[in-house]
C-alpha cells in the first residue's frame, strides 16, 4: 500500500532557469526510484501566469487526490486544494531588482510570499538562502530545508578534454546582468600574454560588440552557443579553469559539473554554495584585479591546481541526483508523518 500520493510540479516552462529544468526532470526521474514506497503524479502541462496554472492544474490536482503536493519552482497557483512543499532556489530577483523587469518583485512578494507561508516546508539548495527567505519572504525558518543539488554523471566519465588550438577559460551560463560577465571580460583581457588564453563563454554573441572590443592581441572571446551536455563536459575538461563571476548564484549547477570533470574553479565568494567552497579559489564581487590575481596564482601554482581538482572531483562525488531525490523524499515523510 501507498504510503502517501504526492504530486510532482513537472512543468518544464520558458520561465525556467537551465538549471531549474534540470532539478526537475531529475526529481521527476528519480523519486520513484529511489523512494518507491509513494505514489507519484507529475501534472506537465501548461504554462505561467496563465488559466492553466491558475485554474486547470488545482483543478487536476484536486481530481488527484493528492496527500502532497511538491512545487519546483516560484511559478504556481494563488489558490491550491492540497497541502504543499515548494522549493525556492534563490531570492536572486528580490536581492537585485535593478537587474530584471519591474513586476517580478511584487510578484515574489505577493504570490511566492503566500505561497511559502501556506507550504509545510520550503526547500532550497544553500545555506546562504536561508537568511533571505526570512528576511525577504518572512519565511519561518523551522520549516527550511537545505538539499544540495546533484551532478549528471556524465561529467564524471572521464570525458576526453575538446582540443582547442589555445588553453581558455570558460563561463558556462545566461548573460543577464547579475551574473556580472563584465569584470570577467575585464579580469581576462588584464591577464598577462605569456598565458595565450582565449576565454571560451557558452550562449549566443548578444554583447554588442563586447566582445570584439575586448579581443587581446591574438586572443579572443569565443561565444559557444548553445552546447550539448556530451560537448559541454568536453569543454570542462580542457579549460584551465571554471570562472563564475555571478553576484549571486542559487547553487550553480556548472560549478558542480566542471569539478566533476576535473576543472578547477575560479568564483565570486557570494556565488558559491557552501558546501563546494573548500574546492574553489575565490575573489570579492564586481573586482576585475582580485579575480585577474586568483587565476594567475592557479597558473602559477600547479599544486594548487592539483588540489583543487582532487577536492572538486570528492565534493562531486558525494552529491548526486539520487542522493538529492532521497533527500527531498525524507522532507515528504516528514511533512506527512506529522500530526
Amino acid at each position: 500500500m501507498s504510503a502517501g500520493r504526492i504530486g510532482l510540479d513537472a512543468r518544464v516552462t520558458r520561465r525556467l532557469s537551465a538549471g531549474m529544468k534540470t532539478y526537475a526532470r531529475e526529481l521527476v526521474d528519480r523519486l520513484p526510484h529511489v523512494a518507491p514506497q509513494y505514489e507519484y503524479v507529475s501534472f506537465d502541462r501548461g504554462g505561467n501566469f496563465g488559466w492553466s496554472e491558475q485554474v486547470r492544474l488545482p483543478l487536476a490536482m484536486r481530481s488527484a487526490r493528492l496527500d502532497l503536493m511538491h512545487f519546483l519552482s516560484p511559478y504556481v497557483p494563488v489558490a491550491t486544494p492540497a497541502a504543499s512543499v515548494i522549493t525556492i532556489h534563490d531570492l536572486i530577483h528580490l536581492r537585485y531588482p535593478e537587474h530584471f523587469k519591474p513586476q517580478v518583485g511584487p510578484y515574489y512578494r505577493s504570490v511566492v510570499r503566500l505561497a511559502c507561508a501556506r507550504a509545510k516546508r520550503v526547500i532550497t539548495d544553500d545555506e546562504r538562502t536561508i537568511g533571505d527567505l526570512t528576511d525577504l519572504l518572512g519565511v519561518d525558518p523551522e520549516k527550511i530545508r537545505v538539499i544540495p543539488l546533484g551532478v549528471d554523471e556524465r561529467f564524471a566519465r572521464t570525458p576526453d578534454a575538446h582540443a582547442a588550438p589555445n588553453p581558455y577559460l570558460l563561463y558556462v551560463g545566461n548573460h543577464r546582468e547579475h551574473k556580472d560577465l563584465p569584470t570577467l571580460f575585464e579580469a581576462w583581457s588584464a591577464l598577462a600574454p605569456r598565458y595565450g588564453l582565449d576565454l571560451y563563454v557558452t550562449g549566443p554573441d548578444d554583447f554588442g560588440g563586447a566582445l570584439q572590443r575586448h579581443r587581446a592581441g591574438e586572443r579572443s572571446i569565443v561565444a559557444l552557443g548553445d552546447v550539448a551536455t556530451e560537448e559541454l563536459a568536453a569543454y570542462y575538461a580542457g579549460a584551465r579553469a571554471l570562472v563564475q563571476p555571478a553576484l549571486r548564484e542559487g547553487f550553480g549547477l556548472p560549478i558542480l559539473e566542471a569539478m566533476a570533470a576535473g576543472c578547477p574553479v575560479v568564483a565570486c565568494e557570494d556565488a558559491l554554495p557552501g558546501i563546494l567552497a573548500p574546492a574553489a579559489l575565490t575573489f570579492g564581487a564586481r573586482d576585475p584585479g582580485a579575480l585577474s590575481a586568483a587565476l594567475a596564482r592557479l597558473f602559477e601554482d600547479e599544486g594548487l591546481r592539483e588540489r583543487l581538482i582532487e577536492r572538486g572531483r570528492a565534493a562531486a562525488q558525494q552529491l548526486t541526483w539520487d542522493r538529492c531525490a532521497r533527500a527531498t523524499a525524507d522532507v515528504y515523510r516528514e511533512v506527512l508523518e506529522q500530526p
